[in-house]
């Protein structure tokens, strides 16, 4: 299971974290992701979208 949009495409990003002491890890920073159900063609499916995506498409899809 893909921690990416399927309509953005938006996935995880690699950086580093940083403590007081200056030690550096490496960490990945994963999208704010919501799995949906919409209709299409007359059938349910199921979408993982992120969090800026709902905001924009809810008003737009039907939601089952």
């Amino acid at each position: 299971m893909a921690r990416r949009c399927d309509i953005c495409g938006k996935g995880p990003q690699f950086g580093a974290q940083i403590s007081h002491s200056h030690r550096v890890t490496k960490r990945v920073r994963y999208p704010n992701l919501h799995v949906i159900k919409i209709k299409e063609n007359g059938k349910t499916k199921k979408i993982k979208v992120c969090s800026k995506c709902l905001k924009k498409l809810d008003k737009n899809l039907v939601k089952v």
